[in-house]
């Protein structure tokens, strides 16, 4: 060590760190329902990316981690964001609720009035963005994949995912618009305007297609080219 100078093992220090800095990943965790608990399945919409960075050579760049629920709903979200999101140090959120808060309405009445889903969905982003984490917003994709508006709760969809645009409008935050997306698909490749089994298995939850087909849409907006 004597014959080494002190330039030289500041160089080394400098390296080793710079080669600590490479090897963070960015965190991006997916909150939401029972779409995103399928999203780690071996075909789920989370693996599926997680296979794309493989692929595109990310995969050292990024980790992926799902936070999905079955059943919930925005307030859900808001209870459990301590433990489940910010006890874990994302640098991402990305949020995908609101076919709970929908489709409960009309099952079950235990849905979320429009007022108080936005007033939530705010709180989760507010507080997401007080610990500098970037947030992401989703648009509810589908409760029916029929073309013509005749599925139940396309009005309520499509009243709930303009709240999510406004609020990523507002708070000039990146969305993924899936609903828009989904129609848009739904109108090319459901011909026969079918109910199900084009992206969805369900009217809501995901076919293998369905999978691929967010995944590509989350990584045209979370994954830098």
């Amino acid at each position: 060590m004597k014959n080494i100078s002190r330039s030289a093992i500041l160089l080394m220090l400098f390296l080793t760190g710079v080669s600590m800095i490479k090897q963070e990943k960015t965190k991006i965790i997916f909150f939401g329902d029972s779409i995103t608990q399928a999203g780690v399945d071996p075909k789920g919409y989370i693996t599926k990316m997680q296979e794309m960075l493989q692929a595109n050579g990310k995969a050292t760049q990024y980790e992926l981690v799902g936070a999905g629920i079955g059943g919930n709903k925005i307030y859900d979200l808001y209870l459990r964001m301590e433990d489940d999101v910010l006890a874990r140090n994302p640098d991402v959120v990305v949020i995908w609720v609101g076919v709970n808060d929908v489709w409960h309405k009309a099952s079950s009445g235990t849905g979320t009035d429009a007022d108080k889903f936005e007033k939530f969905y705010a709180a989760v982003i507010k507080k997401l963005q007080a610990k500098n984490i970037k947030v992401v917003l989703t648009t509810p994709a589908a409760i029916g994949e029929r073309t013509d508006n005749s599925n139940q709760q396309d009005g309520d969809l499509n009243q709930y995912s303009n709240i999510i645009r406004k609020l990523a409008s507002t708070n000039n935050l990146r969305l993924v618009d899936l609903r828009k997306s989904f129609l848009e698909y739904n109108l090319k490749n459901n011909p026969e305007n079918k109910e199900k089994g084009i992206l969805t298995t369900d009217r809501v939850h995901l076919t293998e297609q369905g999978n691929v087909f967010v995944a590509e849409k989350m990584m045209e907006v979370l994954i830098a080219k």
